[in-house]
């Protein structure tokens, strides 16, 4: 990856991440072993992915369509009312991990973006084990 590259440019752009954003939420809606977390969802996962879609365009360095459509995304808050342990983030971690994976060949950005995905699932714990 060059010094200059985005992440969002370094993963596809907006078709990279938009297929993430798919894969991640096929295998939340696939694997049993993420039952919890993928109760915390509405039956469907479309605004879902949406959403992430938008958040994650930004986060990762793209156009900030979350904040042009939302505002500013106060993660922590907006999850607030949802109970979640260590067990919910790593049921998270486990699908954004397996779609990071399958779509960034680039070691070195696959590393950077697990240990980013990390700190923002880690802050979104608000219920202690």
């Amino acid at each position: 990856m060059a010094l200059n590259t985005s992440h969002y440019d370094a993963i596809g752009g907006e078709k990279g991440v938009r297929q993430l954003v798919n894969r991640f939420y096929d295998l939340m809606d696939e694997r049993e072993d993420v039952k919890e977390l993928r109760e915390l969802h509405a039956r469907s996962l479309k605004v879902s992915r949406d959403k992430l879609f938008l958040f994650l365009s930004g986060w990762l360095g793209g156009p900030p369509l979350y904040m042009e459509k939302y505002g500013h995304p106060m993660l922590r808050r907006r999850h607030l009312p949802f109970k979640i342990t260590s067990l919910e983030r790593d049921q998270w971690l486990s699908c954004m991990y397996q779609a990071l994976e399958e779509k960034v060949t680039d070691k070195i950005l696959l590393q950077s973006l697990k240990s980013s995905f990390f700190n923002v699932a880690d802050h979104m714990r608000n219920t202690h084990d």
